[in-house]
């Protein structure tokens, strides 16, 4: 092979016989996705699965026309080309993603499956001359066009209220346990730890740019440590709090995004100024707190304040002493 010379096929240059092997291979990749995204759903979100296995279902049947069609005008044997093997062709994402996505991402990818599969049965069925073989693409072009009636029944027949219902409940609990809970965990770590080393550098140098230094470290170093203690105490397997990585990154972030708040305001040179907006900032912050607490955590939101206000009011006090004494 000629170095940088691409192997792949033009789709203009398949015979007929190759746009129907093309078809049949892509047929079977969809069905293999959406049953993998059947088994990802299965345990906390049976109706779903069901929805996916409908949908692998008609695939399959898509394949065996397309097969029986093959076989009618070409034999038995089907040439092995697939959507790698062709220059422009959609691609699809690794199946294994499935494992990181949400379910409204895994419906949002089916969505997108359909469509992309109904512009390429629109293409080969312009571009082949055979009525039978045109009429057949034709028809699936048509059957892909329609994902949202399809999906639609098949939630008729799956998801009913009650089971949406529990459906949505558990996305909503596992987005809490995946992405609020640690993030809540940083925020309040990075609002909070920070403040004494923040306020004591600044009251007991009042230099800005040294309390900014201090601050940038104490946060981006508290972000690191939360972030891997968060990713590595806690596989997600037992607990059903979701990827690792994802809460890592949540509570590694927010940690960062907490301490950083009240630490920019010192790259104002002037002191009083500086210090006077880093306290502002402290008690949005902590505040923000406490709201994230009363909307998602269901704590009552005075008690959510009251101890978050009092504990980084505590806080703020010790290092204030510190500093300036």
């Amino acid at each position: 092979m000629i170095p940088g010379l691409s192997t792949r096929r033009r789709f203009a240059d398949l015979s007929e016989q190759e746009i129907l092997a093309l078809a049949i291979s892509s047929e079977e990749d969809d069905t293999r996705i959406y049953r993998t995204y059947a088994e990802r759903l299965r345990a906390d979100y049976p109706a779903s699965a069901a929805i996916f296995d409908g949908m692998a279902a008609e695939e399959d049947q898509h394949r065996q026309r397309l097969i029986d069609l093959h076989r009618a005008r070409f034999g038995d044997v089907i040439p092995l080309i697939r959507r790698e093997h062709v220059a422009g062709h959609y691609a699809r994402k690794p199946v294994w993603l499935a494992q990181n996505l949400s379910l409204d991402t895994l419906r949002g990818e089916a969505a997108t499956m359909e469509q992309e599969a109904h512009r390429f049965y629109t293409r080969a069925a312009q571009a082949t001359t055979d009525a039978a073989t045109r009429k057949l693409l034709g028809d699936l072009a048509a059957a892909e066009a329609g994902y949202e009636r399809k999906a639609g029944e098949l939630a008729d027949t799956h998801l009913t209220g009650d089971a949406r219902a529990e459906e949505d409940f558990t996305a909503r609990r596992q987005f809490i346990l995946t992405w609020v809970q640690p993030g809540l965990a940083g925020l309040m770590d990075g609002s909070v730890s920070t403040l004494a080393p923040i306020f004591a550098t600044a009251f007991a140098t009042q230099d800005t740019w040294t309390t900014f230094l201090v601050g940038s470290a104490a946060s981006v170093g508290a972000g690191i440590s939360m972030g891997f203690t968060e990713a590595a105490h806690d596989d997600g397997v037992l607990s059903g709090r979701g990827s690792p990585w994802k809460r890592g990154i949540a509570s590694g972030v927010m940690t960062t995004v907490g301490g950083m708040g009240h630490a920019l305001p010192y790259l104002i040179p002037d002191f009083w100024t500086a210090t006077t907006i880093a306290i502002i900032v402290v008690f949005v912050e902590l505040w923000a707190i406490a709201w994230i607490q009363n909307r998602f955590m269901e704590t009552p939101f005075l008690r959510a304040a009251l101890q978050v206000v009092l504990g980084g009011a505590l806080v703020f006090a010790a290092g204030a002493l510190i500093g300036g004494g």
